[in-house]
């Protein structure tokens, strides 16, 4: 009998297929990853027929020494980072708004934060930008900051939500029956549980933010892209809009690989604290014993139970 609990063990012919099937995938990725190295090798023709070097060229990468492409290129990254830390800040805030009025216990404030939330997450955030730019003349910054906040509260406060939702009932009532008014409850016991769980949710949409902020290489925001490949490129020329590309795309990778390891690491503490712990005799349980379950410690009751046995 197998020891597996979500499926059988493969057998001889199934191990057989699968490692076929691996050997024949990384067979095709490596021919794609050839043919597109071979792309990039071959001279460039021009509309008008004149050849060109291809992009692999040493002479093409040069510009990688000139201090003064890092330069700018460093203040696009920090341009980016400025918009998009104000606009994680701000999404936050609006995201734990929009959840305390999306689950009022009143209609007349919990139907019309409904329909503004499901208008905010429609809404492209490309039009909003511009919306905010041309009607309310705000600048690229703050129409770059305020659509990505707009846009990315909705979607952390319906995570929040669904947070709160999924908590079990008895941790409302417990602080109902400690005589917690129905907002204090929301604030001290329900919310700090949901903004803890949805914590890795909340992260990797900020993620996403970070990379929206190209998007106002659209409104003139100067960020990095609109540095790397409008600033620069008009400075250096045609001859390194690709180089110029590579850089600024390595550098959003490395920047949101960061950010994403981060979401990671925080996303193993949280699962390592929401796990419920053995409580000790005669004491309450781990941090996380009230937040995992809501419901009674039964190895703390049989355990007191059975000290009273002869």
């Amino acid at each position: 009998m197998s020891t597996s609990v979500l499926y059988d063990a493969p057998g001889p012919k199934a191990r057989r297929t699968s490692r076929v099937i691996s050997i024949v995938g990384v067979v095709l990725v490596l021919a794609l990853v050839a043919y597109v190295v071979y792309l990039l090798g071959r001279p460039r023709v021009s509309a008008n027929g004149a050849v060109t070097a291809s992009v692999l060229d040493p002479y093409r990468w040069d510009i990688l020494l000139d201090r003064n492409l890092w330069r700018n290129i460093g203040r696009g990254w920090l341009a980016t980072v400025q918009a998009a830390a104000v606009a994680s800040v701000l999404a936050v805030v609006i995201g734990v708004l929009f959840s305390f009025l999306r689950t009022a216990r009143t209609a007349w404030v919990r139907v019309p934060t409904t329909v503004v939330l499901e208008f905010f997450r429609g809404m492209p955030v490309l039009l909003m930008m511009l919306f905010i730019l041309l009607v309310f003349s705000t600048g690229p910054f703050w129409a770059v900051v305020a659509a990505l906040a707009v846009y990315n509260g909705a979607l952390i406060g319906e995570a929040l939500r669904s947070g709160i939702a999924a908590l079990p009932k008895g941790q409302r009532e417990a602080g109902l029956a400690i005589g917690l008014s129905p907002v204090r409850t929301r604030f001290a016991i329900e919310f700090p549980q949901a903004f803890r769980q949805m914590l890795p949710i909340i992260l990797a949409q900020l993620v996403v933010l970070l990379k929206d902020t190209s998007l106002g290489y659209i409104v003139g925001y100067v960020e990095l892209t609109r540095v790397g490949l409008n600033r620069l490129g008009t400075s250096y020329g045609s001859t390194y809009t690709f180089t110029l590309f590579a850089v600024v795309l390595v550098v959003y990778l490395l920047t949101n690989l960061a950010f994403s390891y981060v979401v990671r690491v925080v996303d193993r503490r949280t699962g390592r604290r929401g796990v419920l712990t053995k409580p000790r005799r005669g004491g309450l349980g781990g941090p996380g014993a009230l937040a995992a379950a809501g419901r009674p410690d039964i190895d703390a009751t049989t355990g007191d139970s059975q000290t009273t046995q002869p």
